[in-house]
């Protein structure tokens, strides 16, 4: 019952901005690393239908249970490993890398290495992690007018209105006015949208030292360090703290049970996570969860309409979606920074994790933010002389 008094607008078009953003920016990453492994189309349509039911699964319930909003996705810099660490693997021998690295998340997860690994990391650099990880967003709101003026200023100048009129619509007025212009202007592609159903595909795995060593650990290596950890710190520089063991564990237990079927990787999301602990979500900070509620169950419709849901989304033009995004993350940006720089004996080591995040920078096929907290960390190590 108090998931329904909890229920508000703002908190389902988050939800839906969430998920808009998380696919719209990563799916045909998804889609090379089924191909990349010999998925025939309908095992493409099997791993949407599992990566969505994994996500809405690990979305919803720890939401609900923790009234946090716990937000998962895919790990994209796992598929983007896959389509070159993995080209050429027989897809049952990757299904037995995607259940090895399932197995490898849950004992990572229900051990508690994880979280005492992360427990480590001061609010501080995590802040800067998390401020570095979404600067992206917030910068393509404008990098997006260079090719539609007219409308991510509409939308823009449309925000700054509802901010001072009625702070909680104000990204839902935006994105209903950035239809409206896509629309008129021709740029919604709807061409597209079918009703279908997706199916479920078991594949047999097939055990292979090869792709134990040169698959399965590259992915756990790399959905931990590049999602889990910014994720993590998504979750406590935005003030929320979850139990992190069972929580890790129990989404390493749901991609067990779905790697068969096209589930590669799940993980704890970062940057699309933000958008539901935002102040778009909702002003009162305990009610936010239900933007993560939300989001899942936009993710369990992708997974049973894969093919329509995916159209759908493919429908916004770019710009839309880089708009709606950045200005849903500005608090959340803003926040972290705050956040990271309030400490005068820790900032320089938090701004050093900021830029480093920031930067892009990627090294060994992991990305900036682990980087960031690697450096971020070091520099606090250095400029403390080891001291806590």
């Amino acid at each position: 019952m108090s998931f329904f008094k909890d229920l508000s607008v703002p908190a389902i078009i988050a939800g839906f901005v969430t998920v808009l953003v998380g696919f719209t920016s990563s799916a045909v990453i998804v889609f090379q690393a089924a191909q990349a492994v010999g998925a025939t189309p309908s095992q493409l349509a099997s791993w949407m239908w599992a990566l969505g039911i994994g996500m809405g699964v690990t979305c919803i319930l720890p939401s609900l249970r923790y009234k946090v909003p716990v937000v998962t996705a895919w790990s994209t810099p796992g598929a983007a490993m896959l389509i070159t660490g993995a080209a050429g693997v027989p897809i049952g021998e990757a299904t037995f890398a995607f259940l090895a690295s399932a197995a490898m998340i849950v004992i990572a997860g229900y051990s508690g290495l994880f979280e005492r690994a992360i427990n480590r990391v001061p609010v501080s650099i995590a802040s800067g992690m998390l401020a570095g990880v979404l600067l992206r967003f917030g910068m393509d709101v404008f990098v997006a007018m260079k090719t539609q003026f007219g409308m991510a200023l509409a939308m823009f100048l449309a925000y700054l209105a509802m901010r001072r009129v009625s702070p909680r619509y104000a990204v839902v007025a935006t994105l209903a006015l950035g239809i409206l212009i896509a629309a008129a202007l021709g740029l919604l592609k709807t061409e597209a949208l079918h009703l279908e159903l997706a199916r479920p595909e078991f594949v047999m795995p097939r055990f292979s030292l090869t792709a134990l060593i040169g698959v399965a650990l590259p992915l756990f290596v790399v959905t931990m360090a590049s999602q889990n950890v910014p994720g993590v710190a998504v979750i406590r520089a935005s003030g929320y703290s979850v139990p992190l063991s069972p929580v890790i564990g129990s989404i390493g237990v749901v991609n067990l049970l779905l790697a068969p079927f096209g589930a590669f990787a799940m993980n704890l999301a970062a940057i699309t996570a933000a958008i539901c602990m935002g102040r778009e979500a909702h002003e009162d900070k305990s009610r936010r969860y239900v933007a993560a509620v939300a989001a899942g169950m936009f993710y369990l419709l992708i997974g049973l309409f894969g093919a329509t849901v995916g159209a759908v989304f493919a429908a916004f033009p770019r710009e839309l979606v880089l708009v709606v995004a950045g200005l849903a993350l500005l608090g959340t940006i803003g926040n972290g920074l705050a956040a990271a720089l309030a400490n005068e004996h820790d900032r320089e080591p938090a701004l050093i994790t900021f830029l480093v995040t920031a930067s892009g920078v990627s090294l060994f096929g992991i990305g900036s933010a682990f980087w960031g907290l690697v450096a971020g960390t070091i520099a606090m190590l250095v400029l403390r002389g080891g001291r806590r």
